[in-house]
């Protein structure tokens, strides 16, 4: 996990967020699937800066990448 994610049961029922936040890191990809920038997404959540929405893309690869691995074991 990295400094920007936070997984906690007592916050969102335990759905990785933004450390700090209750914006949950599924939230920020299905902005980016829709469409959004990363700017457009500092717009709508301005509490957010890039960093923290790349560090939300960067759990996800991660997560995605410990998936596949645990699925071919």
């Amino acid at each position: 996990m990295n400094e920007y994610i936070e997984v906690n049961h007592l916050i969102c029922n335990g759905k990785p967020v933004i450390r700090g936040t209750r914006i949950m890191v599924r939230n920020i990809l299905g902005m980016i699937a829709g469409g959004y920038t990363i700017e457009k997404i500092v717009d709508a959540y301005p509490e957010l800066t890039p960093d923290m929405i790349r560090g939300a893309l960067e759990y996800a690869a991660e997560v995605i990448d410990e998936e596949q691995v645990l699925a071919h074991a």
